[in-house]
This record gives structure tokens, C-alpha cells and sequence, in this order.
């Protein structure tokens, strides 16, 4: 399998299926299309068909779209467990998945991913962004208390699809030094202690000069 991503400062959307790869050992190859750069939409588009990344390609598989991704790796690789066992819990995680890939735009807008941010907090947060980010950590509350006794993660002990689609959130809410409830606290640092998010943030951390834009762009 080859994933096809954004650089890992900016590519927030390339973060979940890759944070789930890695976590879960699953082999694949990685290629890197840097963000903002004169060739960006051209490269993307010669192998993406909605002209974005990530893009995910098994063969004669092409999947694009994060959560279209995760469910595709649960099939897949359904050792992985990425999607809870229990039915209920299954349902829920899908619910809360498909929630996030849908919406929160006013936070996605004002609080950009960006790995290479000293983290921070914003002078303002706009009303609309902070019920954004009252409903994601309510989200993270109801997950951990009703499915996620047994471990550091939403449903457990399992790092899952859910966790990935949420992996963006977190290093938004920590880039921008966003105080938060002590259970969402406490998940947030279970996500970013993962083998594979240190991994990402190092790799970040050293990718070329040339890739980073201004940082009013995206900061």
C-alpha cells in the first residue's frame, strides 16, 4: 500500500489515516506532496481524484478521503480493531467519526494545524469556535465515560478510527493552548504519547525549509 500526503507541519486531513497506519504496524509507503508550493495542486491532482490528499492506494485500490481511508483499513486489517467490537460502542464511534469529518469549520478556520506553532493561545476566540470546541470536548467526556474504561483512548485501550479523526483536534487544541476539561486533558495527552505521534511531530520538525510558508498564513 502507498499513502499519498501533505507535509506534516500542515495536513491535518493526512494525519488520521497515517496516525492509524503507524500505530497499528500496518506496513505501507509514504509519499509526500508539500503544501502551498507552486506544483501543489498539479502533483495532487495527477494522482488524487477529488484533488486533495490523503490518498490511499492498494493495487488496484484508490480511496480517498480520510474516513473513507480508516474505513477501508478496518476491512482490511480487522485485527487492528479500529472500530470498537461491541456494537453499540461501534455505532457511537462511527456517529462522533462522521461528525468531525463533517463540520467544526469555524474552528478548523480559526485554529489552523500547524506542527511547527510554539503553543499558545489566540488574544481572542470567536463564539462560534468556542461552542466548537465546547461540543468536541463534550464528545471526548461522553466517549470516555460510557465506552472508555479501559484504557487512555474514546473506547478504551484500543488507539482507533475514532482517535484518529480526532488526532488533528488535539495538536489544535494544544498548538493554541486551549484550557480544557481534566478528562479531555488527560485524553489529549494519550493521543500525543502515542509512538506514533511522536514520530509524526519529530518527522515535521525536519522537513525542509523550502516547505514552510509564512507563518501568517497559517498561524
Amino acid at each position: 500500500m502507498k499513502l499519498v500526503i501533505g507535509n506534516k507541519v500542515y495536513s491535518s486531513w493526512s494525519l488520521r489515516p497515517w496516525i492509524a497506519l503507524v500505530e497499528h504496524g500496518i506496513p505501507f509507503e509514504e509519499e509526500v506532496i508539500p503544501l502551498y508550493q507552486p506544483d501543489t495542486r498539479a502533483r495532487i491532482a495527477a494522482i488524487s481524484p477529488n484533488g486533495k490528499v490523503p490518498v490511499l492506494i492498494d493495487g488496484a485500490v484508490k480511496v480517498w478521503e480520510s474516513l473513507a481511508i480508516l474505513e477501508y483499513l478496518a476491512e482490511r486489517f480487522p485485527a487492528a480493531g479500529l472500530w470498537p467490537a461491541d456494537a453499540v460502542a461501534r455505532a457511537h464511534a462511527r456517529a462522533i467519526a462522521t461528525e468531525i469529518h463533517a463540520g467544526f469549520g469555524p474552528m478548523r478556520t480559526h485554529l489552523l494545524m500547524n506542527f511547527g506553532r510554539t503553543p499558545r493561545p489566540r488574544p481572542t476566540m470567536p463564539d462560534d469556535v468556542k461552542a466548537n470546541i465546547a461540543r468536541v470536548t463534550a464528545l471526548w467526556r461522553e466517549a470516555r465515560e460510557r465506552f472508555g474504561s479501559g484504557g487512555p483512548f474514546l473506547f478504551g485501550a484500543g488507539f482507533g478510527a475514532a482517535d484518529a479523526m480526532y488526532a488533528p483536534v488535539v495538536h489544535r487544541l494544544h498548538a493554541y493552548a486551549v484550557a480544557v476539561d481534566p478528562v479531555s486533558k488527560a485524553y489529549m495527552d494519550a493521543v500525543m504519547g502515542t509512538n506514533a505521534w511522536v514520530r509524526w511531530a519529530a518527522e515535521a520538525a525536519q522537513e525542509p525549509p523550502a516547505w514552510t510558508i509564512a507563518s501568517s498564513e497559517v498561524d
